[in-house]
């Protein structure tokens, strides 16, 4: 028996937006907002790109996926980091109790709202360019997605309102929010 979807999961690149239409779109549907970014820092006491530096990206992932499988949550956006569709238990956690939804950000817009990749807390091997990052993870949140929502030129309310839209039936919330 498959447990009900209550929970709108954000995923996508850095610099997406999933940390700022994440606490809108919660206050929207009378949800709770959690970032997994800083469930981490808090759990570790160290930023991201501190976490990254000291113990490298795959040792960051794992943590990533640690926190995740640790969500026992019911009514909350959740914003999940770029890096977490590598771990394929911790999205299929996330799957059984939200819908998933694809923040599709061309990569362009991504480059220039990142900037500096040294200070951003991005899980990428060494000399690994935001392109090529882009390139590797852009098929794994279209595999995960029950919902892409094209973000071009979308204001971050539009951006709420298409997931509200696209996403109310499947968690059985009121669309004219």
């Amino acid at each position: 028996m498959s447990e009900q979807k209550t929970n709108l999961v954000l995923i996508g690149m850095a610099g997406a937006g999933k940390s700022t239409v994440g606490p809108l779109l919660a206050r929207m549907l009378s949800f709770d907002f959690v970032d997994v970014d800083d469930l981490i820092e808090v759990d570790q006491q160290q930023s991201l790109q501190e976490l990254v530096d000291r113990h490298g990206p795959v040792w960051f992932r794992l943590l990533e996926e640690r926190i995740l499988l640790g969500l026992e949550l019911q009514h909350h956006v959740i914003a999940t980091g770029g890096s977490a569709v590598y771990g394929e238990a911790g999205m299929r956690h996330l799957q059984r109790s939200g819908l998933l939804v694809y923040l599709d950000v061309p990569l362009a817009v991504l480059a220039a709202r990142v900037g500096d990749m040294e200070s951003r807390g991005l899980a990428r091997e060494k000399g690994q360019s935001f392109a090529q990052l882009f390139a590797e993870r852009e098929p794994l949140y279209r595999r995960y997605a029950d919902v892409r929502i094209g973000c071009a030129g979308k204001s971050v309310a539009e951006i709420c309102a298409a997931i509200i839209e696209a996403g109310a039936g499947m968690l059985g919330v009121n669309s004219s929010w």
